[in-house]
């Protein structure tokens, strides 16, 4: 390479999912949304939300830098609209937090519903009252540095997923979970069925007419071996 590099590459235009079918997604837990992409697209179980109870549903805006650089971070709050995800592409850094609680009031000021990084966070106490709900790795009280290079809504890797920006991510309590944009059609008429069966065995579990989850006799030619 000849000369430093560009500091930031900056995709300033983006195609976001339908806001339709991010609604409709939205009302589906995310073991829901998995099991409609045959397991595909859930994130590390490490990225959590920083409490039990945080839920979001958007379309992603993506950011992505090198070990304890936010350069691109602090960059991608200029291109947020209502009903984004912000999804931080850090690579697992350990070394210190990409975001606080000011980014985080800055980011939900400006209409992010969730924020989703496979690195760290700090001033968690401020991120809970000022910004949106937070996925993360973990929490440090280190800063980061803005020197880049970066890259703001470019394809990233977050949690072993693949987020292209205009995708419609979800987090609840178990954790988050990735529609690609151009599947989210399909995955919404999925879900319809996923939630009438899920419906129809909770039922059936309540009033105790289920009680075995497994048959036996698919397994009889492989053989069971009991012992006692």
């Amino acid at each position: 390479m000849i000369g430093d590099p560009v500091a930031l590459i900056i995709r300033r235009t983006i195609e976001r999912a339908p806001a339709r079918l991010v609604r409709r997604i939205a009302k589906a837990q995310t073991s829901f949304i998995a099991d409609a992409q045959q397991g595909w697209g859930c994130l590390h179980y490490s990225i959590k939300g920083l409490t039990p109870k945080q839920k979001f549903a958007g379309t992603a805006v993506t950011a992505s830098g090198g070990p304890r650089d936010n350069l691109a971070a602090m960059a991608m709050l200029d291109y947020v609209k209502k009903g984004d995800v912000l999804v931080i592409a850090t690579g697992e850094d350990e070394s210190g937090a990409v975001v606080g609680d000011h980014w985080a009031a800055i980011a939900k000021q400006a209409g992010a519903v969730g924020i989703v990084t496979d690195g760290l966070v700090r001033d968690a106490a401020g991120i809970e009252k000022l910004g949106p709900p937070t996925f993360a790795r973990g929490l440090s009280p280190n800063a980061g540095y803005r020197n880049g290079p970066g890259e703001v809504n470019g394809v990233v890797s977050v949690g072993g997923i693949t987020v292209t920006p205009g995708d419609i991510v979800v987090g609840d309590r178990d954790g988050v979970v990735v529609v690609p944009r151009e599947s989210a059609e399909a995955i919404a008429k999925a879900l319809t069925l996923i939630e009438k069966t899920e419906r129809e065995t909770e039922a059936r579990v309540i009033a105790g007419k289920i009680k075995r989850l497994w048959d036996p006799a698919k397994f009889a030619a492989r053989g069971i071996e009991y012992e006692d």
